[in-house]
Order: structure tokens, then C-alpha cells, then sequence
């Protein structure tokens, strides 16, 4: 058993900072890189690309950054775990293998987990009494079962544990939760069992911190942003991991960012629910349990993390077609900007009505007015402009397709001083809507396997 490990974040979402997981590998001392890319709109995107070339379906930006680190990769021994691997993992799999043999590189072993996702099994997982029912709201899956995309379950660290050891250096998952890449490695390396709730926990938490990338290093942060330097050149979090659980997170000397227990404790409010009921495949964690200190300049001492036994279930998450939107904007010039632009907003409601149009929604919001915090009790100073940014949603999509040809007329058929408007004329696009849903755990099997050039 090593006496620690050094786990590194590398991505937060399909889309952060490209440079992040190369300067990772480069500026500093690690054993793992973890590299988050899916949320749960991205399943569905990535389903659709499947469906229409069935070797796409994962994120393709990991490619070329895998093939920039690869050989250091390799030489260094670092372990990289990542859910790039989105809808079709073995894909991804195939062009890593690609690149390592434009590389030269001999020796790479490669493990791929499959099983979570279950949309051609949805109907006999629901035939055996699976009821799949939205969790929020208690709806049946009949309701929205034909427009269904996606359908996912989220694995946690066990199958990702098992592909470590079978010697991946690099494991490529499906959809796991954010939290299972970085518990998995410290469940390998310390061989915690797996009713070991307090350990599991504080790996988890580590995880929730993690996972957000630069957001646990000054990123994002709405403390005294201020004071965060060099935030061009942030640092992403690193957790050095203990064999009893405690973990430090800091990040690679010389880069810009920030580590404090301000930062830390921001991160570890992301998305969270009941604090006392953190619920993962993996065990349920007690985030009031958690402890911090500083322990020197950029670096957190995490400790004393309390879990309870994980549940029967997996969550699923699933994403079906629920109709079109179209958002087009102007730009309104001083004076009078605010009352020009909601004159303009009343005109093409009434243009709308006077067509026969009915939308599901039609939002309007005025930019740098209250479109953050919705409707002010109070008028600020007069702007020198304001951006009216109005949109509607509906079932019908020429209905959505006819709001769109309404936007631009407003320029010589409205209030004056208007300009602005950008991107031509707004076009529909899908609305592509989220079904949470539970499933006993019984009834799906990760599958892990694992290829060697």
C-alpha cells in the first residue's frame, strides 16, 4: 500500500479548459488524472450523434488532448479515469489505441465500462415491474416513453475499482457520477472494503470537490474573487489522498488560482441536497460531518467524514424530446433603453396573439436589468442599453419557426433607437428535457473489459 496518492482534476464539464489536464501532467507530481465531460443533457447529445455515425457518441475533445500527454502518460505511470467515454466508450477506446500507435507507444492497457445504458432495455426492465417513474414529480415513463433518447444509469466507483485492477492505465466509462473517478482510485490503492461507509464517504466528498474542476481553485468563486490570482492561469485541484481517509486538496506550485477553506467549502455546497444524505452508488455521506483546515499555503486538510450504507438503488437519468425553442434578441440605445424594449416586447406578444400563435412559454427578459434575478421592485439608473431577449417554447414547430420571422421586422416597425440584432433570424431548436428516475441495482450489471495493444 502506498503511502499516498495524488489524484488530479483535469476536467470539469465536455468543454473546460483545454490546457488544464496537460498542465496537470506537466507542472507537477501525479498518480491519476480524472476528467469529468458528462452532465445530463450531454447524454442525449451524444445519443443523437451515435444515431447518426455509429462510431461518434463520446466527447471527441479527449482525443487530441490524450494524444498531446500521452507519451508522458506512459512513461510516468500516471492512471487516467474518465466518463469521455459517454454513449459509445469502446469507440473512444479504439481511437485512444489509434493514437498510441501513431505514437509509437507499445505498451497500453485500456479498460472500457459498459452496461449503463439500458434505452433498448427500458421496455423489459419496465415489463419486470421497474416502474421507472420521474422521481420529482411521480409521472409514469408511459407519459413521454415514445420521444425517450437516452436512458443511463449512474454506476459508481466498484466497476472503475475493478479496471484498475486489471491493470487499466487508463479507464474509460459511461455514465458514472462525477464522484466515483476519484473515490475508485483510493479504493484500489488503500483496498478499502466496501462497508467501509466513513472511508468511502471521505473519498466521495474528495470526488464533490474535484469535480468541478477549477470552481474548488478559485474559479468561480464568489468569495473575495478579488484576491484569487492569476486566474488566467489557474491551477486546477489536486487531492492528496491518505490511507485513513484524510485528504489534502491543493494544486501544482507556480499556478495561478486559489486554495482556502473559502474555496473548498464554496465547492462543497455545489448542487447539494439534504447535506446529511449525499446519495451515491457507492454509500450516502454526511457533509455536516466534514472538517477543514488550512494547512499551508494552497492546501486544504480534509478529515473526519461520516457515511451510512449505500442504497438499493441507482439513479438513471434519462432525457427525452419535448418540443422547440427559438430566443432571439435586440439591443435598445439610451434614452429611455428599458422603456423602448419592453414597448417592443408588448408589440410582438400582440403580433404573436394576432397570429393565432400559442406557446407552452414566451420568456422576456431585459439583460443587465433582470435577467439574473427576474422582475426589480426597484428601477436602477437609467443604462445607456439594454439587450430584450425573448424566447418561446411549444410543441408546434412552425408555430416557433413563425415567432422567429417576427423578430427582425421590429427594427422599422418598432421603437427606435434598435440595434444589435445578432446571428439572423432565431431558427427552432429541440427542447431535449431531463427524467430522473431510480432502479434497483439488481437489475443492471457493469461490464468491464479491458484490451492491451
Amino acid at each position: 500500500m502506498r503511502p499516498s496518492i495524488r489524484i488530479a482534476s483535469g476536467q470539469g464539464f465536455w468543454g473546460d479548459l483545454p490546457n488544464a489536464p496537460i498542465d496537470q501532467v506537466r507542472k507537477g507530481p501525479i498518480d491519476y488524472l480524472v476528467m469529468d465531460y458528462l452532465a445530463e443533457v450531454t447524454m442525449s447529445i451524444l445519443q443523437k450523434q451515435k444515431l447518426k455515425d455509429p462510431s461518434l457518441g463520446y466527447a471527441r475533445d479527449l482525443i487530441p488532448l490524450i494524444a498531446e500527454i500521452l507519451p508522458e502518460i506512459v512513461s510516468r505511470g500516471i492512471r487516467v479515469i474518465t466518463n469521455g467515454g459517454g454513449v459509445n466508450p469502446l469507440s473512444c477506446r479504439d481511437a485512444l489505441f489509434e493514437v498510441a500507435r501513431r505514437k509509437g507507444i507499445q505498451r497500453l492497457r485500456i479498460a472500457v465500462v459498459r452496461g449503463d445504458d439500458i434505452l433498448r432495455n427500458i421496455d423489459s426492465l419496465t415489463a419486470t415491474g421497474a416502474p421507472l417513474a420521474n422521481m420529482e414529480t411521480g409521472e409514469p415513463l408511459s407519459s413521454i416513453r415514445q420521444r425517450l433518447i437516452s436512458a443511463n444509469v449512474y454506476f459508481g466507483a466498484a466497476p472503475i475499482v475493478e479496471a484498475l485492477q486489471q491493470g487499466a492505465q487508463i479507464v474509460i466509462t459511461g455514465r458514472t457520477t462525477d464522484t466515483g473517478l476519484t473515490l475508485a482510485p483510493m479504493i484500489h490503492e488503500f483496498g478499502w472494503r466496501q462497508d467501509d461507509w466513513d472511508r468511502l464517504a471521505s473519498g466521495t466528498v474528495a470526488g464533490h470537490i474535484l469535480e468541478c474542476g477549477a470552481q474548488a481553485s478559485g474559479g468561480n468563486f464568489l468569495g473575495d474573487w478579488r484576491s484569487v490570482p492569476d486566474l488566467a492561469h489557474v491551477g486546477f485541484p489536486i487531492a492528496e489522498a491518505f490511507p485513513d481517509g484524510t485528504f489534502v486538496v491543493t494544486k501544482h506550485q507556480g499556478t495561478g488560482g486559489l486554495v482556502s477553506e473559502a474555496t473548498v467549502k464554496e465547492q462543497l455546497l455545489y448542487e447539494l441536497g439534504d447535506p446529511a444524505f449525499y446519495i451515491t452508488p457507492d454509500c450516502v455521506a454526511d457533509f455536516t460531518t466534514i472538517r477543514l483546515e488550512g494547512a499551508g499555503p494552497d492546501r486544504v486538510r480534509v478529515w473526519g467524514v461520516k457515511g451510512r450504507p449505500a442504497t438499493e438503488f441507482y439513479k438513471v437519468s434519462m432525457a427525452y424530446q419535448d418540443g422547440y425553442t427559438a430566443v432571439g434578441t435586440l439591443t435598445y440605445a439610451w434614452p429611455d433603453a428599458v422603456e423602448k424594449a419592453r414597448a417592443a416586447d408588448r408589440i410582438l406578444r400582440i403580433r404573436l396573439a394576432d397570429l393565432g400563435l400559442s406557446f407552452e412559454e414566451i420568456r422576456s427578459e431585459l439583460l443587465g436589468l433582470d435577467s439574473s434575478f427576474g422582475p426589480r421592485s426597484a428601477e436602477i439608473a437609467e443604462p445607456n442599453e439594454v439587450v430584450l431577449r425573448i424566447g418561446v417554447r411549444g410543441q408546434d414547430r412552425d408555430a416557433v419557426e413563425r415567432f422567429g420571422r417576427e423578430i427582425a421586422p421590429l427594427v422599422l416597425t418598432g421603437p427606435p433607437s434598435v440595434t444589435g440584432f445578432a446571428g439572423g433570424r432565431p431558427r427552432p431548436s429541440e427542447v431535449i428535457a431531463y427524467w430522473p428516475a431510480l432502479l434497483r441495482k439488481a437489475l443492471v450489471t457493469p461490464l468491464v473489459e479491458t484490451a492491451a495493444l
